[in-house]
């Protein structure tokens, strides 16, 4: 019998894709996996719960640190529901505050990035620093025992993975690197705080998020809607999965010939210190609980997919790449982010008219197999950050995974 946990470990990866391939089952003693309850991707309660107490107490990436180039520079985001500028201080340091003036609500940026020594709003002329301290009021003599040191912006925590700036609503939330754990490590193989922004772009999609997560939580898919593409140089069979704490994970898949070699980046810079497994294999980290990266040598993809409504998501791809200059970007970029998009879109066309069989009376439950478990180790998550009492039972995953899930 395999140690489920000790074979996730680094030094066992290419021998598990071996037992992977030639397996006949799942390996002795993986639980039977119960269905994921349809509800939990339609019920509007057990949204709201989803929202108010996973979404908005997680680490979600904000940006890069190429979007703030120099002290003062400054950009909003959205995307985790409420708008947030991202700033770098006049000393260099990246924070991160509701854009919400502390008088009366009114937006301090109406623009979607630029450059400042503050911030100034527009409605009454409050005036901040950088660093969120009301330092101005307009008509100051009207104002009786104004403190302006309890009147500061908002602020949201805010934390660097290399050059990925990262920002929690949890004011309380466990510091980022301590939460991704194990991952931690086998990330400083790619020098995140070299790489360069090369492109971001966004599609909207009708559906609930959690549908465009499963589709990149597995490759169980590869041989119905990559055809033509991924699965001509893919071995799905051989996957491998490894699953870590607070939800995260990470994929690992094989090239079908071990010499493969993607011609479309051949000449491209690398990253010097990425290791032989990944720079072999398609490898995918998952930081829960949007954050897909499948890192290669000549550049990375990341992926965050946000909720925009119980039936509405938003999919951001960005590229990040060793030695990138922006004013003179390697011919085979143009090239390369147009295969990219193309594979994103196959993985896309199913979602909307998946939403309306979610919603339809023929759907109920999920059944997921070996090669899904991460679909389940991440709803497994969700309930616990939702707490376990606190779902309600016809809408519940049962905790089955935990001695699959490596520690450390």
């Amino acid at each position: 019998m395999l140690d489920p946990v000790a074979d996730q470990r680094p030094e066992n990866d290419f021998a598990r894709m071996d037992y992977e391939r030639d397996r006949k089952g799942p390996p002795e003693g993986f639980p039977n996996l119960p269905d994921i309850p349809g509800s939990r991707y339609v019920d509007p309660e057990f949204l709201r719960m989803e929202k108010e107490l996973m979404w908005d107490k997680a680490w979600l990436y904000a940006g890069h640190t190429d979007q703030l180039p120099n002290p003062g520079s400054w950009f909003v985001t959205r995307n985790p529901g409420a708008p947030i500028i991202v700033a770098r201080n006049l000393e260099g340091e990246i924070k991160a505050f509701y854009n919400t003036c502390q008088h009366r609500g009114a937006p301090l940026v109406k623009e979607e990035a630029g450059e400042s020594r503050g911030f100034v709003c527009g409605y009454h002329g409050w005036s901040y620093t950088l660093d969120g301290k009301l330092t101005s009021v307009r008509d100051k003599r009207d104002f009786v025992d104004l403190d302006f040191s309890c009147r500061s912006l908002i602020s949201v925590r805010c934390e660097l993975l290399g050059s990925l700036i990262f920002i929690n609503q949890d004011p309380e939330a466990q510091p980022l690197i301590e939460h991704i754990g194990p991952m931690a490590a086998q990330l400083e193989q790619f020098e995140l705080d070299t790489l360069r922004l090369v492109d971001s772009r966004s599609y909207d999609v009708e559906c609930n998020v959690k549908v465009l997560l499963d589709a990149f939580l597995e490759v169980y898919h590869l041989k119905s809607i990559h055809i033509d593409t991924v699965d001509r140089f893919l071995d799905h069979r051989a996957m491998i999965v490894t699953l870590w704490p607070h939800g995260h994970s990470r994929m690992a898949t094989p090239n079908r010939r071990p010499d493969w070699v993607d011609p479309g980046t051949v000449g491209m810079p690398e990253i010097p210190s990425i290791t032989d497994f990944p720079a072999k294999n398609n490898v995918s980290y998952q930081i829960y609980p949007n954050f897909v990266m499948p890192p290669a040598p000549t550049g990375i993809p990341i992926l965050q997919f946000w909720p925009l409504g119980p039936k509405r998501a938003r999919v951001v791809s960005s590229w990040l790449a060793p030695q990138h200059d922006p004013e003179n970007p390697h011919p085979l970029w143009e090239k390369r982010l147009s295969n990219w998009e193309r594979i994103l879109y196959e993985d896309l066309q199913f979602a909307p008219q998946i939403q309306e069989s979610l919603e339809s009376p023929g759907f109920r439950s999920m059944p997921l197999n070996y090669q899904e478990r991460r679909i389940y180790h991440w709803h497994e998550e969700l309930d616990r950050r939702i707490g376990l009492n606190r779902v309600p039972e016809h809408a519940r995953v049962q905790q089955v995974l935990g001695d699959w899930v490596q520690q450390d």
